[in-house]
């Protein structure tokens, strides 16, 4: 698969890593875990992948971004993995005894792995933003922003902006104490008719007792 991606027409970089101590088949394995993917996804399925390739194939890979982000000075958001490949190297030879004085030979496979990353098209960060802004995340250098803006105390951006909302709930509350008072008012009033009608009975029955006539008195 070498030589699809030409790095001076497409921005991008490459890291290999030689004479890795493990057979071609099991590093092809997990190289087509990331093939083509983003290289947020790529970095997800190497951490949780169960196979000892895994480890040495995400050290080149990060290896191939540090050479994207510090050479050719891209951003690693903006990366994915172009291609990636494992060559077969040389055979260590090897021997172990066995019964009767024979020997066994053993053979340690080698490799050489490649893993190239390259800048994703326009179009491409543009349905990555839109896949991202409809599942509500963002991305890292957006988080990365936000971050340092909350470690400096800056104020984000919507802040500049009037706020509405404080005077329609103080409006609100200058509505609600109104109408407490209103109703604290009636209660009053309501409490002082009681009052005045329950002396107005009292003295009504005072009366009425005065001008009745006592029949020990008239006897």
């Amino acid at each position: 698969m070498s030589g699809l991606i030409d790095l001076d027409v497409i921005a991008g970089a490459k890291a290999t890593h030689r004479f890795a101590r493990l057979s071609a088949s099991k590093a092809r394995v997990v190289l087509n875990l990331i093939r083509d993917e983003d290289l947020g996804l790529a970095r997800d399925r190497l951490r949780f992948c169960e196979r000892g390739a895994a480890e040495v194939v995400a050290k080149v890979l990060e290896s191939a971004v540090a050479n994207a982000s510090n050479n050719e000075q891209l951003d690693p958001d903006e990366l994915y993995v172009a291609e990636c490949w494992a060559d077969e190297g040389p055979v260590l030879k090897r021997w172990r005894p066995r019964a009767r004085g024979r020997a066994t030979r053993i053979l340690k496979q080698t490799c050489h792995i490649t893993v190239v990353v390259a800048q994703l098209s326009t179009d491409e960060l543009a349905m990555r933003d839109a896949r991202l802004a409809a599942s509500g995340a963002t991305t890292g250098a957006v988080s990365r922003a936000a971050r340092v803006a909350a470690s400096r105390g800056e104020a984000p951006a919507e802040a500049d902006e009037p706020d509405d909302t404080a005077e329609i709930d103080t409006a609100e509350i200058d509505d609600s104490v109104d109408e407490t008072e209103i109703e604290a008012g009636a209660d009053t009033d309501a409490e002082a008719v009681a009052e005045g009608a329950q002396d107005s009975d009292s003295s009504e029955a005072d009366a009425a007792g005065s001008d009745a006539v006592d029949p020990e008195k008239e006897i």
